[in-house]
C-alpha cells in the first residue's frame, strides 16, 4: 500500500474514536464539521484508493444477499434412499462438487432473503415472515411474526430485511411480482408480535441505535421511481418520523448503507458518473452527518468501515496495490454462476484448433461444456491491433455434435456499467439439455472489464457495442457454433437497444429475437424530461434536447428510428402495461412502425415472399421486468422452438420438473 493512504488511513484511525465526544462539545453544522475535520486528516488529498476491477455493485451495497434457500411445500425435494455420508475428511470444495454432481436436477430449491441475527435467522416461509433459531433454521421449527396477507396485495414477498440492533423490532421490505411499489413494515418483537407501523414506497432502509439504546429506523422514499428523500423514525413511547435530507438535483438518487460492521450509515447520493457520501455515526445517530468528499464530477467512490479505519473504493486517485484473481480470458463474470462458483478449482486452460487465436476458458462439469471465448471486435475495417477483445461465455453439452448444426441463443445488455445477468435460471438449463448453444456477449458499455469498459459504450460510443455484438455472432459462426438461420437472439430492458439496432443493421445474422421490456425509442424517450427516468440517465445516454450532437448520434443506432424496409428476424416482444421505466408507449410505436416496414419491404419482394411474424405481448402490471413469469417463460421459448422449426415436446416436459404450472 502506498505511503499517502497510509497516512490517511491512519489519520482516520485518529480521528474517528474522538468524533461523538467532538459533536457533543460544539454545535456544527453539515459543511462546517466537514472542513473541521479535513484540517485535520487532509481528506481532500488523500482520500481516494483506487481499484477498477472490483467495484461493488449498488445491489452488492444495499446488501440484499439472498443466501438462504428453502423449498415451497409443492416443490418439496425428494429425500434420498440409501445415501451415502460424506467422508469426513473430504475437503470442503470435494463435498460440494460431489454434492453438486450427485443431485437431482429435479432439487432446485427457491431462493429467498434471510438475515442472520443474534441467534435467529429471518426469513420468509410460505405468506409469512418467521424467524427460527439458528441452530434450527433448516427445521420447520419456527415463529411466525407478521401474515403479508394482511397487506391484501396480490402474491406479495418479502424483498428485504433488517432487525433492530436489540431485536425489539425487525423491518421488512414487500412488494408483489406485477409492481414495483413497497411497503415497509415495522413488527414489535415480542411473545405477540404485532405490526407498529408500515411505510408505502420505501426504497433502502437500515437501523441503528442512538445514545439512549433507542432503535431508530433510517429510510428512503422513492416517488416516481426517483429517490431523493431521507426519514428516521423511532417507535414505542417515543414515537417519531422526520424527514432530513431531501436531494433537490433530480439527476442524482439516494441510497442508504450500513457498514459491514454497523458502526456507520452512509447516504449515498449517485448518478451513473458521480457520488457524494455522507456518514451517519452510529453511535449518534441524531447528530449532523458529515461529508466525505462533495460530489465532482466522473467521481464515483464508496466508503467502508473497520477496526476504526475508513475504506474508500473510488475510480479515480493513486492506486495502491491490489491481486485480483483472473481467468485466462479476463472476465470474471463467468464465475457469476451461483451453480458454477464452486467449480473454479477445475477451471483450466486449454488449446483447440477450433479457436484458434481466441483465448478459451473451459470448464467441465457432469455432461455441461462452459467455454469462454474472446473474440475479436472491429469497429470498421482495421488490422488485427486495432480491435478489441470482446469476452464471451458459452454454455453447451460435452456430447454435442456438429455444433454448427445446434441451435444458438445470444445474450447481450451492454449497458450501464452492469454485467450481463448470467445467474442460473431453469429455462436456461433446459434449452442446453435439449442441445441449444448458449452464449454471452460481454459487450462494451457494460461493467465485466471495468468502469473504462463502461465509458467506451455509452454516449457517443455507444455504437461499439453493438460493433462487439456483431463481432461476437460473426466469430461464433465462424468458430463452428450454429448457423445464422439457427441463431437467436434476446435481451431485455436497456439491451433491447442493442439488440434492436442489431436487428436494423446485420438482420441476416438472426433469425428470431425476444425481447422484454425493451428500450427502443432512445431518441423520443431522452427528449420527454417529464418521464421519472430521463434526467437520470442523462449521463448514459446523453442530451438530445440541448446537445445536437447526442441528437444526432442517437438517431445513428436508435432502433425506433432506423426501421425501414427490409427483412427482418421474428421478433417476440413482452411489455408491461404500466411500466414506468419503459413506457408501452414507445414499445406500440415501434412494432406498428416495424409491422409497416415489413409489409412495405413484402410488396417490394413479391409473391413467395415469407414474412417475418411480430409478436407484442402485453402483461397486465406495473412491473420492469419479471424473471419468474411461467407464463412469459413459456411463450418465449414456445416462439422461438416454432420459429425454428424445432420440436418443443420434450423442453416442456422437463420444464415441469422446475416450474410450477
Amino acid at each position: 500500500m502506498q505511503q499517502k493512504t497510509k497516512l490517511f488511513l491512519q489519520a482516520l484511525k485518529y480521528s474517528i474514536p474522538h468524533l461523538g465526544k467532538c459533536m457533543q462539545k460544539q454545535h456544527l453544522n453539515h459543511y462546517n464539521f466537514a472542513d473541521h475535520y479535513y484540517n485535520r486528516i487532509k481528506l481532500k488529498k488523500y482520500h481516494l484508493t483506487k481499484c477498477l476491477q472490483n467495484k461493488p455493485k449498488i445491489s452488492e451495497l444495499a446488501r440484499n444477499i439472498p443466501s438462504r434457500s428453502f423449498s415451497c411445500k409443492d416443490l418439496q425435494p425428494v429425500k434420498q434412499e440409501n445415501e451415502k455420508p460424506l467422508p469426513e475428511n473430504m475437503d470442503a470444495f470435494e463435498k460440494v462438487r460431489t454434492k453438486l454432481e450427485t443431485q437431482p436436477q429435479e432439487e432446485y430449491e427457491i431462493i429467498n432473503v434471510e438475515v442472520k441475527h443474534g441467534g435467529f435467522v429471518y426469513y420468509q416461509e410460505g405468506c409469512c415472515l418467521v424467524r427460527s433459531k439458528d441452530e434450527e433454521a433448516d427445521n420447520d421449527n419456527y415463529e411466525v411474526l407478521f401474515n403479508l396477507e394482511e397487506l391484501k396485495l396480490d402474491q406479495p414477498f418479502i424483498d428485504c430485511i433488517r432487525v433492530a440492533p436489540d431485536e425489539k423490532y425487525v423491518a421488512a421490505k414487500i412488494r408483489t411480482e406485477d409492481s414495483e411499489a413497497s411497503t415497509c413494515v415495522i413488527i414489535k418483537l415480542s411473545d405477540q408480535p404485532v405490526m407498529e407501523a408500515s411505510f408505502p414506497n420505501v426504497s433502502s432502509f437500515e437501523w441503528v441505535k442512538d445514545e439512549e439504546d433507542e432503535d431508530v429506523l433510517f429510510y428512503t422514499f422513492q416517488r416516481n421511481l426517483r429517490c431523493h428523500d431521507v426519514y428516521r423514525a423511532t417507535f414505542g413511547d417515543n414515537k417519531r418520523n422526520e424527514r432530513f435530507y431531501t436531494e433537490k438535483d433530480p439527476s442524482y438518487f439516494v441510497f442508504l448503507y450500513l457498514t459491514k460492521d454497523s458502526r456507520f450509515l452512509t447516504i449515498n447520493i449517485m448518478n451513473k458518473t458521480t457520488s457524494e457520501v455522507w456518514l451517519i455515526d452510529g453511535l449518534s445517530p441524531w447528530d449532523p452527518p458529515v461529508l466525505i468528499q462533495k460530489r465532482i464530477h466522473g467521481v464515483l467512490y464508496y466508503v467502508e468501515h473497520r477496526d476504526d479505519e475508513l475504506y474508500i473504493l473510488t475510480n479515480v486517485g493513486e492506486p495502491t496495490e491490489f491481486k485480483l484473481m483472473r481467468t485466462a480470458a479476463d472476465t470474471p463474470a463467468i464465475m457469476n454462476w451461483d451453480l458454477f462458483f464452486t467449480m473454479k478449482r477445475n477451471t483450466k486452460v486449454i488449446d483447440l484448433d477450433m479457436f484458434k487465436d481466441h483465448c478459451v476458458l473451459f470448464l467441465k462439469h457432469s455432461n455441461l461444456l462452459y467455454v469462454n471465448v474472446i473474440g475479436l471486435a472491429d469497429d470498421s475495417v482495421r488490422s488485427l491491433k486495432d480491435g478489441k477483445l470482446v469476452p464471451m461465455t458459452v454454455f453447451h453439452k460435452t456430447d454435442s455434435e456438429d455444433l454448427q448444426k445446434k441451435p444458438l441463443l445470444i445474450h447481450v445488455y451492454g449497458a450501464y456499467g452492469m454485467d450481463l445477468k448470467m445467474n442460473f435460471r431453469p429455462e436456461r438449463r433446459v434449452l442446453v439439455d435439449d442441445g441449444w448453444i448458449l452464449a454471452y456477449c460481454h459487450v462494451r458499455g457494460g461493467g465485466e472489464l471495468g468502469l473504462q469498459w463502461h465509458a467506451d459504450g455509452r454516449l457517443t460510443k455507444k455504437l461499439n457495442g453493438l460493433a462487439d455484438l456483431e463481432a461476437c455472432i460473426k466469430t461464433l459462426h465462424g468458430q463452428g457454433f450454429s448457423q445464422p438461420s439457427l441463431t437467436t437472439l434476446t435481451a431485455f430492458s436497456a439491451g433491447g437497444v442493442l439488440a434492436g439496432a442489431l436487428c436494423n443493421s446485420n438482420p441476416e445474422l438472426l433469425r428470431a429475437v425476444t425481447l422484454e421490456a425493451p428500450f427502443l425509442d432512445v431518441l423520443n424517450t431522452m427528449m420527454d424530461t417529464t418521464l421519472p427516468l430521463t434526467l437520470e440517465e442523462l449521463e448514459e445516454w446523453g442530451n438530445p434536447s440541448s446537445d445536437e450532437k447526442h441528437k444526432n448520434y442517437i438517431k445513428r443506432y436508435c432502433p425506433y428510428q432506423n426501421i425501414k424496409p427490409q427483412h427482418y428476424p421474428s421478433v417476440h416482444i413482452t411489455a408491461y402495461e404500466n411500466d414506468e421505466r419503459v413506457p408501452l408507449k414507445g414499445i406500440v410505436s415501434y412494432t406498428e412502425k416495424l409491422k409497416e416496414a415489413i409489409s412495405e419491404h413484402a410488396k417490394d419482394t413479391g409473391e413467395g415472399y415469407q414474412a417475418p411474424n411480430i409478436i407484442l405481448d402485453i402483461q397486465p402490471g406495473g412491473n420492469h421486468v419479471i424473471e419468474d413469469s411461467h407464463k412469459k417463460i413459456t411463450a418465449q421459448i414456445k416462439f422461438l422452438y416454432e420459429e425454428l422449426g424445432l420440436d418443443s415436446t420434450s423442453v416442456f416436459e422437463d420444464l415441469k420438473k422446475y416450474l410450477k404450472f
